[in-house]
């Protein structure tokens, strides 16, 4: 039996190959869009006359940077300017509404599993699987029909897009998924793998971790907040609150910083006692974007929303009011309890 669907499709993509072309892959840099960008250059390496890989973003979480190093991984940032100077365009794990710089940019390739717009994007082959749980797994699909055996760093790279957009196969995931990983265990470098997944933090994060650790503060029986004050990336919030939720006596947590001039608060929850997603609109969404799911959400909205208010604690009254745990906490104060609420820093 074989691992992967046959691809009738296949051969039209590589008509559009031609070896005096250059060709421009754009990615919304992420594991899954990293890795997939580098299986299709390597589908298309022998076949064009040049490949470049660019991304439209910043990259900056550790484990990332981790692939883009393991891996060997050459991208350029991407501008307007570097149009012209290419033949033709594909774009993976994205689509042309996701980013403006995707808009005016007639693709010849869109390869992605998010779900489909309202109105369908045209180019000369197009591919779009919502079912699918990584755009990797798209890719390793096409390898497979193409009888390209992928090096040990592209296997790695794939099997990290594939664990990291299913979040370990925890989130929307389909039996192919879990096929294609499996195949690619066969070339993949486990300690490569394990060195990459293992990069969650940057040196200089550990003394924000020690400050979250020491500046909890109790929300009802299971639920944590922490004020982290200012941040270079909201990167290090979203790390803070998975690694709470790590604790077994914590149920949820919601953790708070400022990025210039945004209050960010990332939630994080067993998925169970509390929607995030719930919660993170009823506290914020008067005053920003917010919302989520039930065990994840996000709100960001302007620090001036807190009207001159110290942030910590106007973040905080707002957690209280949305949760419905005011009374409870007011009577934890009174007992001047580790559960007492922040107050100003002097």
């Amino acid at each position: 039996m074989s691992y992967f669907r046959s691809l009738p499709k296949l051969p039209k993509m590589l008509d559009l190959f031609s070896r005096g072309e250059r060709w421009l892959i754009l990615i919304n840099a992420d594991p899954d869009a990293m890795a997939s960008a580098m299986a299709l250059k390597r589908i298309m390496c022998r076949r064009v006359q040049d490949v470049i890989i660019a991304k439209v973003n910043a990259v900056t979480r550790p484990d990332n940077l981790a692939m883009i190093r393991y891996s060997h991984l050459r991208m350029e940032d991407f501008s307007p300017r570097m149009t012209p100077h290419f033949d033709r365009f594909a774009l993976l794990d994205s689509q042309p509404d996701h980013h403006p710089a995707f808009r005016d940019i007639a693709f010849s390739i869109i390869i992605d599993h998010h779900p489909l717009p309202e109105t369908p994007h045209t180019a000369d082959y197009c591919e779009i699987k919502p079912e699918y749980g990584a755009t990797s797994t798209l890719m390793s699909e096409y390898l497979y029909n193409l009888d390209i055996r992928p090096g040990k760093r592209l296997a790695t790279a794939l099997q990290f897009g594939i664990k990291t957009d299913t979040s370990t196969f925890t989130r929307h995931f389909s039996d192919v998924d879990l096929r294609a990983y499996q195949y690619l265990s066969r070339f993949a470098n486990p300690p490569l793998l394990s060195r990459i997944i293992r990069s969650e933090y940057h040196l200089h994060w550990l003394e924000l971790f020690a400050r979250a650790c020491t500046n909890l503060y109790a929300m009802g029986s299971s639920g944590q907040y922490v004020f982290i004050g200012a941040v270079e990336n909201t990167d290090i919030l979203v790390n803070i609150a998975d690694f709470f939720m790590r604790v077994y006596e914590i149920r949820w947590a919601a953790v708070a910083g400022i990025y210039g001039r945004t209050m960010v608060v990332i939630f994080r929850g067993d998925g169970i006692s509390r929607d995030m997603g719930n919660c993170a609109g009823q506290a914020f969404r008067e005053f920003g974007s917010a919302g989520g799911h039930k065990s994840m959400a996000r709100a960001e909205f302007p620090v001036d929303a807190a009207n001159g208010e110290d942030p910590e604690l106007f973040v905080w009254q707002r957690l209280t009011l949305a949760l419905g745990i005011e009374k409870k906490q007011g009577k934890q104060r009174a007992a001047a309890s580790p559960c007492a609420p922040p107050v100003k820093k002097m």
